[in-house]
């Protein structure tokens, strides 16, 4: 994934709107749509991650309380 330092779950979402978008428009020639799908699925496994890593956060800050 490029520039994965800088990327945040804000821009990633964004980003891969912005592809959906383009592709359900048929704004994506088709010698470009490969790679487009190849950015969309990096950006959405990206975008699992951080979903995933912040619910496991917030699990461990939840049974901190409990105990």
């Amino acid at each position: 994934m490029e520039k994965k330092s800088k990327l945040n779950y804000e821009l990633a979402f964004k980003e891969l709107n912005s592809i959906v978008k383009d592709i359900e428009q048929d704004n994506v020639q088709l010698d470009e749509l490969s790679t487009k799908i190849v950015r969309a699925n990096e950006l959405i496994a990206f975008c699992k991650e951080k979903l995933r890593k912040t619910e496991d956060e917030y699990q461990k800050a939840i049974e901190g309380l409990k105990s």
